[in-house]
């Protein structure tokens, strides 16, 4: 079970490979130059896959900002790591430098925007009035308060010189956007936080969110925000500003399309998969409740599906961290939460990972979780309920062995889960 759990996720994460993706999505070279930029976890691979299938005699250079660790050698675009998730100096060097040469192309020119997950922090170039530290510092609280992505991104595009359409709105030259796509609804706004898409957030919307999870923000953030609100800073391009005229964000890899890929490989070994869909989202401990009270149901009473079945879904949990000592991410925080509600349930394994590799801060893409796991850790003395209170659910699987480690994917479609009841 283990194998084909773990075969699963492989399958999800080559359907968001971008070095088979890509190519088919390039357009037509320009009369002018190509500028590539970008910004993502999948961005060094998604230029690596551009300069394979771009004409040797177009004109073609360019910037993208991958995290640490994720880069591919290339030839034409030059390949920066960055910070992730807190932005740092090189990330808004990069950033800087790709907004520099957006602003030098002209009418004959084309813009090719490399975007995935992980690029809001990458593109760290604060706005007017900001330091990279006040970005850092409110970037820590964001991402330690429970705040879902959209949220984190509402903020972050008004603190932003090239996030939330600004890009675009800098360029003079046809743009088009490749995204690979981590966010639930898909939608380029909130992918990277939509450098090139059109914004239909507002300043007053990002100071609701840090009024919502009482963020102590820098005074000079509180400012930038402030002063947005009264109309003193223009607001981010919003849907139907002209500059979109010339502007189209394609989505060309979601995390649907890895469930899909997904369900064929249970298929294939006659377990019939579900998809729950691609958008569950909430707190991880949550989230877990929900899924072990349908597991329940499915395995005493056979409905609203007959075992063996696999229950796959997407999204994006959240975790309201409480331990400053806590180790893990979001898939293993659901996985052990998971299991501490089914208890040891008879016939039900699953595995939770995120597509690009890395869950939270570890080493670790995700774990797997079986019927024994509960009874494993009180044998080697664990207590699982504590472990879930500390955070520290990368110790829990850590201590089995059950840890799934691939190091970097260099893409990105957000978590899997898949749960199999037999």
């Amino acid at each position: 079970m283990r194998e084909l759990l773990e075969r699963s996720y492989r399958a999800a994460v080559a359907a968001a490979d971008p070095l088979k993706i890509v190519g088919a999505e390039l357009p037509a070279t320009p009369r002018g130059r190509t500028l590539v930029v970008g910004a993502g976890k999948a961005a060094a691979a998604m230029a690596a896959a551009v300069e394979r299938a771009w004409p040797g005699e177009a004109r073609l250079e360019g910037l993208v900002i991958t995290r640490y660790a994720h880069g591919l050698p290339t030839t034409r675009i030059r390949v920066v790591e960055a910070g992730h998730p807190i932005p740092d100096a090189a990330g808004e060097a990069g950033a800087r430098e790709i907004l520099h040469a957006v602003h030098a192309l002209g009418p004959d020119d084309l813009l090719l925007a490399l975007l995935s997950g992980g690029g809001s922090a990458l593109l760290g170039l604060p706005a007017e009035g900001l330091a990279a530290a006040d970005l850092k510092a409110l970037t820590a609280q964001l991402l330690r308060c429970g705040a879902d992505i959209r949220e984190i991104n509402t903020v972050r595009k008004h603190l932003s010189a090239i996030q939330g359409g600004r890009l675009a709105a800098a360029c003079r030259a046809p743009t088009l956007a490749l995204i690979i796509s981590d966010v639930t609804g898909d939608e380029p706004t909130h992918v990277a936080s939509g450098p090139c898409a059109p914004d239909p957030t507002t300043y007053r919307d990002a100071l609701d969110v840090l009024a919502r999870y009482e963020l102590a923000a820098p005074a000079a953030v509180r400012a930038v925000l402030e002063a947005g609100a009264r109309g003193e800073r223009p607001e981010t391009p919003k849907p139907g500003d002209a500059v979109f005229a010339r502007v189209e964000n394609r989505v060309i890899a979601s995390a649907h399309g890895a469930l899909d890929a997904a369900a064929a490989v249970f298929r294939s070994a006659g377990i019939e998969p579900v998809v729950l869909g691609d958008s569950v989202t909430g707190e991880a401990r949550e989230v877990a409740k929900v899924m072990a009270a349908l597991v329940r149901e499915v395995r005493r009473y056979r409905r609203p599906f007959a075992p063996p079945v696999a229950l796959l879904s997407g999204g994006e949990c959240t975790v309201t961290v409480r331990s400053a000592s806590g180790r893990g991410g979001r898939c293993a925080e659901f996985l052990l939460a998971l299991a501490i509600e089914l208890d040891g349930l008879a016939g039900v394994h699953a595995i939770a990972a995120d597509t690009d590799g890395i869950d939270g801060s570890e080493d670790n893409a995700g774990a797997l979780l079986g019927p024994t796991s509960l009874q494993r850790a009180r044998e080697q003395g664990m207590s699982a309920k504590k472990l879930l209170a500390a955070n520290d659910s990368y110790g829990f699987f850590a201590a089995l062995g059950d840890l799934v480690v691939t190091g970097p994917t260099r893409t990105n479609v957000n978590d899997y889960r898949a749960i199999v009841v037999l």
